[in-house]
């Protein structure tokens, strides 16, 4: 572990604090789990995740940080330690922070890809100046988060395949919603009702070995209604203050990133010279920074087979071969300020790491979140409603060259045009596919009608939405009730496929995926865009027909627009999945 652990690292102006730098590429000293700890260190810092150990191997103490994983051989100082992170590494730290207040204060794991969908529920109403990092929401506590960790509470309800794995998730239900009331302060009333259907419960298990798995659900459904409102009463306050202290902490994060971000620059903005926003109209290119960004910190490359491997002072991400050349092609298309390619790598480096960590590293994890249409469905968009457009994507999974997406400070050098709710076009025909966040999907259709409304140029939105009716969500009834609304189709489970998020990484023969839920499909148009981009039944006929799956597939990768085609392109080979994630974007 070097001295001068404690420096600073110079990142992309503007943007992001530059890839993660940790005291030492190798690692901390000694894990943490076989040093000894002493609590000679500020609360402030004890807060900040920050611990003192000692390392036997160098026979002196050094500090660790369990949120972002650093280690210091000199005593951390509050502010200064976050010059040497990144908002990717904080978000993680975030995430980790969760997983650790839920198991201790509710006896439970987060909800799958809770936190994620937590990012996206929280952006849609973040005014904050991270693009990762939410920092200035209303509501404090998000709605999202707070109704799946109270779904999951006393324990999370899987699905059930067999008899065995019924009468084990009834019992584990009693004995969880027993100890929660029992650790909790709850009212006589509820102790009382809890602790009888509990103890009823586990003595009909053991009495009853012959009971069918319907038994054993019946029994399920009626603990739950009776136990159900008295655990989450008991649990409420807590789940609320562990979704209060995430974003707080969240807030803090990102205002220090601020800091060091306006440390970076050499000319700060200050919020007294900006320009006021002007309402008028201008052609549609990729955002672009205001401040020339400095020079980057070098990124290696490597190629393992069809794999590019981009590694940053110890920490690797990578990209299968045919996305590597798609994102050259972009941003070709799209950069201006570095035409000999000098930032390139540095670019995709924290594109990758930006993406893995918004949806997460795991397996499979957050594959649902950026699923993307097929092909030959995009295809057919363009030829016959002149889609060339997306609302939804990222560099990683467009089809067409022009798209929006989640983080403009670093996927407008690839071509994205902003997120898609301040995006204002007045005429275009667009295709939308947004992440299947209910929040987001909300305030797409308002932002839908709003757009609609004010033009009186052609404008069309065909919009792919999960066909969810118990419940229906408000999204869906709204567009289903809109005056917009020229056309619905459905397109029922199974029928149909999807391009895994994780396209860009995983094998060929897990390129596409069944969906395993229905999927509507709403065309939503002004008069003028109706007109022109009708949903005629011959051109509804192509689009069915190119929704079905189709025979095995050669390739995997899609090019950047219809005009650019890369022969041999409708991969994939159909794989009849037992995912049970959303496919969305």
């Amino acid at each position: 572990m070097s001295n001068d652990s404690q420096g600073s690292v110079k990142g992309e102006a503007a943007m992001l604090i530059s890839p993660s730098a940790s005291a030492s590429s190798q690692g901390p000293p000694l894990s943490p789990s076989t040093t000894t700890k002493t609590p000679e260190l500020p609360d402030e810092l004890v807060q900040a995740g920050w611990s003192k150990c000692w390392s036997r191997r160098e026979n002196r103490p050094y500090y660790f940080n369990r949120f972002t994983n650093q280690s210091l051989w000199e005593v951390p100082v509050l502010g200064q330690h976050d010059v040497i992170v990144t908002n990717c590494m904080l978000t993680s730290s975030l995430s980790v922070h969760l997983s650790h207040c839920l198991s201790t204060y509710a006896g439970i794991d987060p909800p799958r890809e809770s936190f994620n969908r937590w990012l996206l529920e929280r952006k849609v109403i973040d005014k904050g100046q991270d693009p990762l990092l939410p920092s200035d929401c209303e509501p404090v506590i998000s709605p999202s988060m707070f109704r799946e960790v109270m779904n999951d509470i006393p324990i999370r309800l899987s699905r059930i395949k067999y008899k065995e794995e019924a009468r084990k998730l009834l019992f584990k239900y009693a004995e969880a919603a027993k100890k929660m009331i029992d650790s909790r302060n709850a009212s006589p009333e509820s102790r009382k009702v809890v602790k009888w259907n509990a103890e009823d419960t586990m003595s009909w298990l053991r009495r009853d070995h012959s009971a069918s798995k319907e038994d054993y659900m019946d029994r399920l459904e009626h603990l739950r209604q009776q136990c159900g409102p008295h655990v989450a009463a008991v649990a409420k306050d807590s789940v609320e203050g562990i979704c209060s202290k995430i974003y707080q902490l969240s807030a803090e994060y990102s205002r220090r990133l601020r800091q060091t971000h306006l440390s970076l620059l050499q000319d700060p903005p200050t919020e007294a010279c900006a320009s006021p926003p002007q309402s008028r109209l201008v052609y549609c290119y990729p955002v672009r920074l205001s401040v020339p960004s400095p020079p980057l910190p070098r990124v290696e490359l490597h190629f393992e087979n069809d794999v590019a491997c981009l590694r940053f002072r110890g920490e690797m991400v990578k990209v299968n071969r045919g996305h590597f050349s798609k994102l050259e092609l972009l941003y070709r298309y799209s950069c201006i300020d570095d035409p000999r390619f000098e930032k390139f790598l540095s670019r995709v480096w924290c594109l990758l790491k930006r993406y893995q960590v918004m949806f997460g590293s795991g397996a499979n994890e957050g594959t649902g979140l950026q699923g993307a249409l097929p092909v030959s469905v995009f295809e057919a968009l363009n030829r016959q409603f002149g889609v060339s457009f997306e609302c939804f994507a990222s560099p990683l999974n467009c089809y067409y060259k022009q798209f929006c997406s989640a983080f403009p400070d670093i996927d407008g050098f690839f071509g994205s045009r902003g997120p898609f709710l301040s995006f204002c076009p007045v005429s275009g025909s667009f295709e939308a596919n947004p992440p299947f966040c209910e929040e987001l999907m909300d305030a797409m259709v308002t932002h839908f009608e709003d757009l609609l409304d004010q033009s009186s140029e052609p404008l069309s939105f065909i919009v792919f939405v999960p066909e969810w009716r118990d419940p229906v969500t408000p999204a869906l009834t709204r567009m289903e009730g809109s005056r917009f609304l020229r056309h619905q189709l459905s397109v029922p489970a199974y029928e149909h496929e999807y391009r895994s998020g994780s396209q860009h990484i995983c094998k060929r023969d897990e390129m596409y995926y069944r969906a395993v839920h229905g999927t509507a499909v709403l065309f939503l148009q002004n008069d003028a865009g109706f007109s022109k981009w009708a949903p005629t039944p011959e051109r509804l006929a192509e689009l069915t027909a190119a929704y079905r799956p189709s025979l095995p597939r050669t390739s995997s990768l899609s090019s950047p627009g219809p005009a650019h085609i890369v022969p041999g392109d409708r991969d994939s080979a159909p794989k009849a999945s037992d995912r049970t994630q959303k496919p969305s974007r």
